[in-house]
């Protein structure tokens, strides 16, 4: 049976061929999945769909987090103190938080990608560096550029990647996790210590990477192993 898997789509105004707004989701993620033989679906942020989150997910077989703007700071108990905070939509927030805490209370498998990771962080209450610059002398070394991360030998993304190096990781934030969330264990970082790979300590497949592996997983072997890896943890 192919694996469908729920995506929570964005409000857009730059669609093309609707008429008017819509809703949108990344083209890249949906044919990763689709390589590793799995269906994406995409669910609105509607106030319907956060109201019914754990009876949508539940009808799922995994969860994909994409890429997007900033979290509220408000959702992880501070203001917004840095001026390079952006993006910021209380629909897309609300929606993916709902969303990633009944995954865990079910037990889904999740893979959280870039401000993925961020949320699935905050949805568990842990917080994040409102702007790397704060804490690190090149406040630009994760935008939109390639740099090495290197994961624990023993972590779910190592054994789905098929490395503790991937090749060609596209990394393009400026936040990332400051304090971890309790039941989230840290499975990989970058040369300055930034962290880069989350999974949840006790959950059958729960990942997140701060980096955007579907950018070049229809070239890159080691990216495309993720989203296999994430696939083949639903079908078991």
């Amino acid at each position: 049976m192919t694996p469908i898997v729920l995506l929570p789509g964005k409000l857009t105004t730059e669609s093309k061929g609707v008429r008017g707004d819509s809703f949108s989701t990344g083209r890249r993620y949906s044919e990763a999945v689709a390589r590793a033989g799995g269906v994406v679906l995409q669910v609105p942020p509607l106030e319907l769909s956060i109201e019914s989150a754990a009876e949508i997910v539940a009808r799922f077989d995994g969860v994909i987090i994409q890429g997007g703007g900033d979290i509220d700071p408000g959702r992880y108990g501070q203001n917004t103190r840095n001026k390079k905070v952006y993006g910021i939509a209380s629909e897309h927030d609300d929606l993916e938080i709902a969303i990633l805490q009944a995954a865990v209370k079910l037990d889904k498998p999740v893979l959280a990608i870039c401000r993925g990771i961020q949320i699935l962080n905050v949805a568990l209450g842990g917080t994040l560096h409102q702007d790397l610059a704060d804490v690190l002398a090149d406040g630009e070394s994760h935008w939109n550029t390639y740099h090495e991360i290197k994961l624990e030998p023993t972590s779910k993304i190592a054994e789905a990647m098929k490395t503790n190096s991937p090749k060609k990781s596209h990394s393009y934030h400026h936040q990332a996790i400051d304090m971890l969330a309790p039941g989230l264990v840290v499975s990989g970082r970058a040369p300055d210590q930034t962290i880069e790979a989350v999974e949840h300590a006790s959950a059958k497949w729960i990942v997140g990477v701060q980096w955007h592996p579907e950018d070049d997983a229809d070239t890159e072997t080691d990216q495309q192993n993720l989203f296999n890896g994430f696939i083949k943890s639903i079908i078991g």
